[in-house]
This record gives C-alpha cells, structure tokens and sequence, in this order.
C-alpha cells in the first residue's frame, strides 16, 4: 500500500479554492529500468511529500496549477531534482524518473557534483550529449513542435534552409543523422522527405507522445551505429493508464486531436493516439481557391502500453505520414519569367514505422528488452517541361520504395553499483524498389540511372561497461560492430569516454569513438551505360565512410540555475566516396539528399573541428536564456587531392534564446515572450562559369573552385507569443510564432537560368506567421 504525507496546509479553504491537478509517476532504477521502493519523493515548496509504493509509484492528489520542483531520495542511490514541472487544470501529470546508484564507500565524506539539468536521458553518453524536454519543442521560438527545429537553439548545429528540417551539426551532412525511436532505428520521421535525406519540410511526429529525449552530436556510445553526425534518441510518453484525456489543436499546420486514457483494469496499461489532417489540403477539399503550389499532408503516431504480472511489459507504437505536392506550369508564354514556371511536377514521400516491444526483468539486476519493427518508404517525382508549342516533355521522373524489417535486443545487467554492461544486436532486412531516369543536364537525353529491385541485410552488434573508480569518476568503453551483407562491408568500432565531477561546480569529459555508415541504398545501385549496351553498377562494391572522433567537454556551474559549458572536438573522416575523375571534386561530404549516381571510390578525406561555448540560465522563477556560440571548420579533400571547404562550413554559428512567462490569478492565467535570434556564416557555393553556361545552354561550374563562394551571414529572429487559460479540468493555450520577424533575405543560393540566359540568386523564406490554438481536457 502506497504511504503519503501531507501539510495540513493543503487542506486549507485558500488552497481549496484554487485550481488542482494531479501528480503522480514511477521512479525506475536508471540501469535496468526496474522500479524502486521506499523512494521519498518530496514538493519542497509546498512542503508535500510521498513516498513510493511495491511498484515504484508516488501520488500528489492535489498540487496547485503552476510551475514546481521535484526532489526525489534514497539510501544507495544519487538525489535527483527535476525543476519546472508544469501543472496544468487539463490534464494530470504522470513522470518516469531514473535514478542512479551510488557507490558507497568507508570514507566520511564523498565530494559529489550537484544534479546537472538537462543531463542525457543515456547514462553512456558522457560528452556531446543532452536530455530535451517535450516542452522545449512546444516553447522554443518557431520550433513547432518539432525536435529538429529545437535543436537549431543548440551549439553548432544549424539548419540547410528555411523551408527544411535539415540540419548540419558540426559542418557534417545533413545525412550522417541517425533517427531512433524507442531503441529502435527508425526511417526519417518527417512529411516531404526526399531520397537519401534526414529531414523535410514538417516533422510527422507529434509533440503530444514525445517525453524527455536525448540529442547527440558527436562521439557517441557504443550502441549508436550507421551514422557520422548526431543521434536523435527519441523517447515516448506513455498515456494516462487512469483517466481518458484529450487535447484539440487548430493552426496554420495542421488539426490535431489527441487522446489517452486506461487500457484493462486501473493502473494497467494505456493507449495514446494523435491524428493531424493538414489545414491546407482542409481548405482545398471545401473549395478555398489556393496556389497551385500548396503542400498537403496527414499523418497519424501511437503509443500502446501492455504490462502484465510475469510476461513483463509489452509496447505497441508506430508512426505514419502521407504528404505531397502538385505544381502546375504557367501555359500562356508572357508568364514565363523563368525557367521554374515553365514545369508541371508531382511529389510524394510517404512514411510509415511501426513497432512492438517486450521488456522483461530477468532477476534483481538484469533487463531484455527486445523489438521488432517494419517501416515503408515511398517517394516519388515526375517533372514535365512546358516546350514552346505548350507539349509536354518529360525531364526527370523517380520511384523509390523502401521496405525494412527491424529486429533489435539490448541486455542491460548491473553486476554491482560500480559496474554495468550493456549489450544489444540490430538486424535489419531490407526490400528495394527503385527507378530513376534523368538528364546528365538540361540539353542532354533522358537516360535510364537506376531501376533495381531486391533485398538486403545490415548487422549490427554493440557492447559496453560503465565502471564507476568512483562517485565523481566515471569510465564508459566499448565497441560496435556494423556490417552491410550486400557487398560484405564492415567495421568494427572502438568507443570510449571518462568523465571526472572535479567538484560541486566542475566536471571534465573526454570521450573518442569510430564510427562508420553506410552510403544510401539507391547510390549502390547506380548503373552505367557500357559501350556494348549493357549495365554495369560502378558503385556496387562501395565501402563505409568512416570517422574517427574526438571531444573534450568542460561545464562550470555558476549558481544553482546557470551553466557554462565549452567542447572542443576533432572529426577526422576517411573512406568517403569522391569521384572517379582528378578534374571533378564531388565529394559525398557535399551532399545533403538524393542519390548520387556517378562512378565513385572510397579515396576522399575530411576534417571538421571547432570549439562551442555556452551560457544557459535554466527555467526558472519563469524566466530562461541560452546563449551559445561555435567556431568551426569544415574541410574536404577531392579526386584531386586538394582540401576545399565543404558546403557547410559557414565558420561561425552563434544562438540567442531567451523566454518570460508572466503568471498570474493564482496561476489560472499565463502570458509567454519566447525569443530566438541565430547569426551564422552563410552555406558555400562553388561558382558558375556564366559565359560558359550561356554557350553550354546548362550550368557550367567552376570545379577547381569549388565552394570558394560563401553565401553572405545568415541572420534571422523568431517571435512566440503566448496566452494559457486554466479553467476547471480544461486548460487552453493560443500562440503566435512569427518566424524571420525582421522579414530579412537570406541567400539560398544561386543558380544558372538558361531561360534568361544568366546567373540568378535564390532567398529563402519571409516572415511567416504561425497561429495556434490548443486545448487540454
């Protein structure tokens, strides 16, 4: 039987009368995810205190609507703090918090450093890593609700362009991203997604199932495998296992409904579900007249949780998203400005993932958990060109269908509080269908590049100790072994970090990995033409772009809600596939989506290292700020053996995030000023010969220049403002997000119209406005 105590306080008239909502959850043992008893769990400000019953759980019936702080205690195991929890009249709050061993000792006193805020979720990740909160995507300027956009806020991580999701962490590829989602690997969860890419234009997963997560940017554990850059390790909320609840959302991007609530008995299991209907493709169907242009989309994630008494806990989840877009071309001759407004094109990219799990303890100090999952890919284009006697002529034309099958098992076993292992294998089963006809250029034929169909396989392995020498000092090591069965492939990859809590303030981390990824399936397949008519694969044999690691983490507390944080890293990758010719300097470190269809070899090199600064003022007393800074380089080395920069390397990225709440009528009511400021070196182009294109009729390149250009500073200010409403059991917001608030032009780029005959410059978005209306209940 759960025990609570409570201040006599809260039964008081004044507290009566004030708007309530309950607060409960479980606290888990961090290594082998098994719950704790006898756990204190105290709200030091309303003096309120709980303490957790045979299954883990805690209880507060009644707390106050606002923000509040929670402590958590006990013998053998580190105190943990969790601050700004938010208590809202709509909906209860249900946390899982881990909480970790501690190494008892004969000595009198231990020198421990406090509780850090934003620590990863992964015991493991010990350098480059941090936890974000669900709530970061929902308050964060312009975010949306989506991780990748969030994760702009954060040191040396930028975004391609306005109108994308992608993002460049370090100068690497936007490609080198890893996407997992409850430990397992999952295909990239966003609504427009082209081939070969990591993002798209609006994330699929909904903000309503995400919980706590963890994102990292380099030097990564050893269970992490098949990419260069970063690691989303996506985490979901479990639903209400005791009431149903439910959550309405109207905006620009889309109407969303939510709801969650008890499976079987109470306390068992529960469901959560979200569904989002585009707004757009809404005014279409009821006949609002749109341009032409408009993207349209919907999609549907899920999160079913089925505990049982002795089979253990079982997870059905998933995630599904349609979305595309149909342009038509202008068909009278004086319209036609530009190349672009004589073309009709059809797209669509379509992702689905789905999973189910099973966690089982196997004894006081071992967890399996285990999963397998199946996802589908379909992108698809079709480019037609307007000729001057208004026929069509087909100029590009695709067809990639991806089917995976996921089978994953991670052991976790503590053999004391000194020392865990960790030890897992992935394999993955993979179904192709792909086509892909296009032009060398814009005067040249159509030709046949890829059309394939068959299966492949990936394996992955991985292992590694945690091993505490003490309460301050931590060492992680282990390996990861990757193998591609299509062309046999492999490596296997040493991964390591120690870190040292120097005292209450202080901590230093080093930590060093290999890592290795494969190229992207449709590149492997890429055919040339041979002299007697047949095909040949030039690519088929390609090896793994490979990356050594190396980051050196330094973070000072300044008070009890302020931080400094310096890393310094060195990223130096090796095998990557460049072109076959000396006079071409392609390098697969350019590349940022599609797949390349040129001859290539594994000779190319990079380099990418730089130092971040940051200074966070956590949430707290409803005020927060970060401000962060990075000064990098991004190299390559081509064909010809000279080192350029890659597109990526702006040099300097600096951040400027702040955020105020104002609350009050005994917290019924809440207004937010959310700010986001970024200055960043402008991406890099390599120049048109504009005379030579004039002649070629097509784009001619300047390759022994390649991305000597560097678009002008990118400077951009995002605005939200919000407005919280708490009623009885019903909590609303309404926001406005106003992205690029000083409306500035922004270079994208530019690029050889051979309509007009000369090199024009592209910019990327304006101000857009964002409204947003949600309530909870």
């Amino acid at each position: 039987m759960q025990v609570s105590v409570y201040a006599q306080a809260q039964e008081s008239k004044s507290k009566n009368q004030s708007l309530t909502q309950q607060l409960r959850g479980v606290i888990v043992d961090a290594a082998i995810q098994a719950p704790v008893e006898g756990v204190t769990v105290s709200l030091p400000a309303l003096h309120l205190t709980a303490v957790t019953d045979a299954n883990g759980v805690f209880r507060f019936p009644s707390v106050p609507v606002g923000v509040h702080q929670v402590h958590v205690s006990h013998i053998g195991y580190k105190d943990v703090v969790q601050d700004n929890i938010s208590i809202n009249s709509g909906k209860e709050v249900v946390l899982t918090i881990a909480i970790e061993n501690k190494i008892q000792t004969a000595e009198a006193v231990v020198v421990q450093a406090k509780s850090k805020r934003n620590k990863p979720l992964n015991e493991m990740s010990a350098v480059s890593a941090r936890a974000f909160t669900v709530e970061e995507t929902q308050k964060y300027a312009a975010a949306v609700n989506d991780p990748s956009r969030m994760a702009t806020s954060f040191p040396g991580v930028m975004t391609t362009d306005d109108g994308n999701n992608n993002i460049v962490i370090r100068g690497n590829s936007p490609t080198g991203l890893l996407w997992r989602m409850e430990g397992v690997d999952i295909p990239n969860p966003n609504h427009f997604s082209s081939t070969g890419s990591s993002g798209g234009g609006i994330s699929i997963l909904s903000a309503q199932l995400l919980s706590n997560s963890d994102f990292i940017t380099g030097a990564f554990a050893a269970e992490y495998g098949n990419a260069l850059s970063g690691v989303f390790d996506l985490k979901l909320r479990k639903g209400n296992n005791e009431k149903r609840e439910y959550t309405l959302q109207a905006g620009l991007l889309g109407l969303n409904a939510a709801a969650e609530g008890p499976l079987g008995k109470k306390g068992g299991g529960s469901f959560l579900v979200n569904y989002r209907y585009s707004t757009l493709e809404l005014l279409t169907k009821i006949g609002v007249p749109l341009d032409a242009g408009t993207t349209n989309f919907q999609d549907i994630s899920y999160n079913f949780y089925l505990p049982t008494k002795k089979a253990g806990t079982f997870t059905f989840f998933g995630f599904g998203g349609l979305s595309s877009q149909a342009e038509k071309a202008e068909m009278d001759s004086l319209k036609w400005e530009s190349r672009g407004d004589r073309y009709t094109s059809e797209f669509i990219s379509n992702t689905a993932a789905t999973g189910l799990t099973h966690t089982i303890l196997l004894g006081n100090r071992t967890n399996l958990r285990s999963a397998l999952s199946y996802s589908f890919n379909k992108i698809g284009d079709d480019y037609k060109y307007v000729q001057d006697d208004y026929n069509y002529r087909t100029d590009y034309i695709d067809r990639f269908i991806t089917k995976k099958w996921t089978l994953t098992s991670t052991l976790n076993h503590k053999f004391s509080t000194r020392s865990m292992v960790r030890a897992g294998i992935i394999a993955t089963n993979t179904d192709i269908d792909y086509y892909q006809k296009s032009k060398e250029n814009e005067t040249a034929p159509m030709k046949e590049v890829i059309n394939t169909t068959g299966t492949t396989q990936t394996l992955q392995g991985f292992v590694q100790e945690q091993y505490k020498v003490a309460n301050n000092l931590t060492v992680n090591a282990g390996l990861h072994y990757l193998k591609l069965l299509y062309n046999h492939t492999q490596a296997v990859e040493p991964r390591a970090s120690i870190k040292w809590d120097m005292n209450n303030r202080s901590s230093l981390a080093l930590g060093y990995g290999l890592h290795s990824q494969t190229q992207a399936l449709g590149v492997y397949f890429a055919q040339t033409e041979n002299s007697d008519g047949t095909h040949s694969n030039p690519n088929k044999d390609l090896g793994l772009t490979k990356a050594h690691h190396i980051v050196l983490s330094y973070r000072r507390a300044l008070g009890a809600n302020t931080a400094l944080k310096a890393e310094a890293y060195y990223q130096h990758l090796f095998n990557v596939p460049i072109s076959t010719s000396d006079t071409n300097t392609f390098s697969m470190l350019n590349v940022q989506s599609e797949y390349i269809t040129d001859p290539l070899v594994n000779q190319g090199k990079g380099k990418n290292y730089g130092l971040e600064l940051s200074l966070e003022k956590y949430l707290s007393r409803h005020f927060y700020y970060a401000i962060n800074t990075s000064f990098y380089q991004s190299k390559y080395t081509a064909a010809d053996g000279i080192e350029y920069n890659t597109r990526f390397n702006g040099g300097y990225l600096a951040n400027i995030i702040a955020g105020k709440e104002w609350v009050y009528a005994e917290g019924k009511k809440a207004f937010g000023i959310n700010l986001k400021t970024i200055y960043a070196g402008g991406l890099r182009d390599t120049p048109i010969d504009e005379a030579g294109s004039v002649a070629a009729g097509y784009a001619i390149y300047y390759q022994k220049r390649a991305y000597t250009e560097q678009n002008p500073a990118y400077f951009r200010t995002d605005l939200r403002l919000s407005m919280k409403w708490n009623r009885a059991h019903l909590t609303s917001t309404l926001s406005l997000d106003v992205q690029n608030l000083t409306n500035r032009q922004n270079v994208y780029g530019q690029f050889f119209d051979s309509e007009k005959g000369k090199v024009t410059t592209s910019y990327q978005a304006g101000l857009i406005p964002i409204l947003n209306y949600k309530v909870e209940f």
